[in-house]
């Protein structure tokens, strides 16, 4: 952990709670402060452009007048709404323990502030579903795959429940992000004492199992421990299948690669992934 800083993101959702609830677990295990981020977005354009008409000059002026402060009580209705939020989050995460939480209040698109503070942090948090998104299972975020893209860092897509995380299962399929995602279980603090499980989805090879047993040797040293497993079938699929039957409570993934886990990660082919996992999956860059 470069920064010692988790990047949050709430907003008015059922998720914004385990957002906070999961960046309070990884500041503790961290030791790292949380920057809770609440971006609304940028005002559209006033009522008065919409309403005020070809109406008779004195009624326009009234009127317009009017839109104005209808205006202006609505940005102030907005950033106090938005401000209790945050206060909400910051609350949140210090009952879960003593961590320095800072607020954020920004105005603009989510994805160019996250562009812009990125820097200032070593792993960001986002609900898997943001407050416009309905809670079918078919609705996700409208900004969490442009998160997902924009970001450098890696991202944390919480899943609604939070549950203090034990096993963690990593898919792995020997390629670039892959073998990153393996570094960062090993010597990331966030991940010290928990169960981890490497999962290869694939036809088996002598290639691919000495891949896996270098992999679990990495992680056994780093003091994990470390199971196997190798599974056919379509990747996504089965992933999402081996996540949700046995109780991992973190899907860790390369969020790029040039082999099959790359499908999972063009398109819609992500949202499909998040969608079919209940558990929390962290795309590491």
């Amino acid at each position: 952990m470069q920064s010692q800083t988790i990047l949050a993101l709430v907003d008015g959702s059922a998720y914004s709670e385990s957002v906070c609830h999961y960046a309070a677990w990884m500041a503790q295990r961290t030791d790292s402060k949380v920057k809770v981020y609440h971006i609304m977005g940028r005002r559209s354009a006033s009522a008065s452009d919409d309403l005020s008409g070809a109406i008779v000059l004195g009624a326009r002026t009234q009127l317009l007048d009017k839109l104005s402060a209808l205006d202006m009580e609505r940005s102030k209705l907005a950033q106090e709404h938005g401000r209790a939020i945050l206060e909400d989050a910051k609350s949140i995460i210090q009952g879960d323990g003593d961590i320095e939480v800072q607020t954020r209040l920004r105005q603009g698109d989510l994805v160019e502030t996250i562009a812009a503070k990125e820097e200032t942090g070593d792993i960001i948090v986002v609900g898997k579903r943001g407050e416009a998104a309905k809670m079918a299972s078919g609705h996700l975020g409208s900004n969490l795959e442009r998160v997902i893209r924009a970001s450098h860092k890696p991202v944390l897509v919480a899943n609604r429940a939070f549950t203090p995380v034990e096993k963690v299962l990593v898919a792995f399929d020997g390629g670039a992000s892959s073998l990153k995602a393996v570094d960062q279980v090993a010597t990331s603090p966030l991940y010290k004492g928990l169960s981890v499980t490497l999962a290869y989805v694939g036809k088996p090879s002598d290639k691919v199992q000495t891949a896996l047993d270098a992999a679990a040797k990495k992680l056994s040293d780093a003091g994990l421990e470390t199971d196997q497993q190798v599974l056919s079938g379509d990747v996504d699929k089965k992933l999402a299948e081996l996540a949700n039957s046995q109780d991992y409570q973190l899907l860790v993934m390369g969020a790029f690669s040039h082999s099959r886990l790359r499908s999972l990660f063009i398109g819609s082919t992500t949202m499909e992934m998040i969608r079919a996992c209940k558990t929390a999956i962290m795309l590491v860059h």
